[in-house]
């Protein structure tokens, strides 16, 4: 399936410079604001937030990419677990969902794009959201994912906008599912470590959704494309503080260093990289901004804590970890 894509998932996205550059544009419209939108545009946020008006609030995403892997029903599974975390990033619950198809039907059997959707169903179903219907279109290059509908309460939803100086900053996920699976494109990737990122990326971040309102996460993001760099950035400026990160804390999956050094990276990890540069203060070495710069693809939640409550979510979440703190700021520090 990759041999048909130029990027491999969330690493054919936009890059972060270039999504500001289109964005301003939609901020300047009516259409981006309403007196109910309690999440916009504005804080490049995971997703919409808008009130009801009877306590709870919509939570809407939309996302969308090109193969990752081979196998087709993992790509299914895996672009729906990557649409359903932005749901749970905001402390969401998945209500509904609308699958988007976009195949060469000339160059690919449909009975593949049969087992895509079939994967996509299996994810919806686990995380109990409807799948109520979608779209399809005959296109050069294979696309799926979907645009999710979710509930929160309207008072105690969680945007990426509320970090707050002396917070901790948990990861739920391991880094470097973008080397990897720029690995699995170029037939370059051993087969176990293959094995590990799917699981990975076909892991939901429903516990760890859920545990942002049990223990009082004062913010959080979803770290995808524009990896754990990126998406700290996006919430230190909607936050108004900056960030230290400690890169032997960050966990990893095993392997991906040793593909690193080997060339595994992808252009829209490079894109990502130059465009944080500016706001990152290093005492560490190429190789780890590259692994903290790195695209992932359904990977974990980044979480703003106090540190009375630190304890109590990652006894729920498994795998978690505090990889650094939320600073008075500004820029984002990586440290050894």
């Amino acid at each position: 399936m990759t041999e048909y894509s130029h990027g491999a998932g969330c690493a054919c996205k936009l890059g972060p410079d270039e999504l500001t550059s289109v964005m301003r544009g939609v901020r300047s419209h009516n259409a981006s604001a309403h007196p109910r939108l309690l999440v916009g545009v504005a804080t490049s946020d995971d997703a919409g937030v808008f009130s009801m008006g009877n306590g709870q609030a919509l939570v809407q995403t939309v996302d969308i990419f090109t193969p990752v892997v081979d196998d087709p029903g993992d790509w299914g599974r895996i672009a729906a677990a990557n649409a359903l975390s932005d749901v749970y990033a905001m402390g969401g619950s998945p209500l509904t969902a609308l699958q988007y198809l976009a195949w060469p039907r000339d160059k690919l059997d449909l009975d593949l794009a049969g087992e895509v959707v079939s994967g996509g169903m299996e994810i919806m179903e686990r995380a109990g959201c409807t799948v109520v219907g979608g779209h399809s279109i005959d296109s050069p290059e294979p696309t799926y994912g979907f645009a999710v509908t979710g509930t929160v309460d309207s008072s105690s939803y969680v945007a990426n906008s509320g970090a707050r100086p002396g917070d901790a900053l948990i990861l739920t996920k391991p880094l470097g599912i973008g080397i990897i699976t720029t690995a699995i494109k170029r037939e370059k990737c051993p087969a176990h470590l293959a094995r590990e990122a799917i699981a990975t990326m076909t892991a939901l971040n429903d516990v760890a959704g859920a545990a942002l309102l049990a223990n009082g996460a004062s913010a959080a993001t979803d770290v995808t494309g524009f990896g754990l760099l990126g998406h700290l950035r996006e919430m230190c400026l909607a936050s108004g503080t900056g960030a230290v990160v400690h890169l032997s804390d960050v966990p990893m999956l095993e392997g991906a260093d040793h593909l690193l050094d080997l060339g595994m990276w992808a252009g829209g990890s490079q894109r990502n990289l130059e465009s944080v540069r500016p706001f990152v203060r290093s005492t560490v070495d190429e190789s780890g901004l590259k692994l903290l710069a790195d695209a992932q693809t359904s990977g974990g939640l980044l979480v703003s804590l106090g540190p009375d409550d630190v304890d109590g979510y990652v006894r729920e979440v498994s795998g978690a970890a505090v990889i650094g703190e939320i600073t008075s700021g500004p820029g984002i520090t990586v440290s050894p």
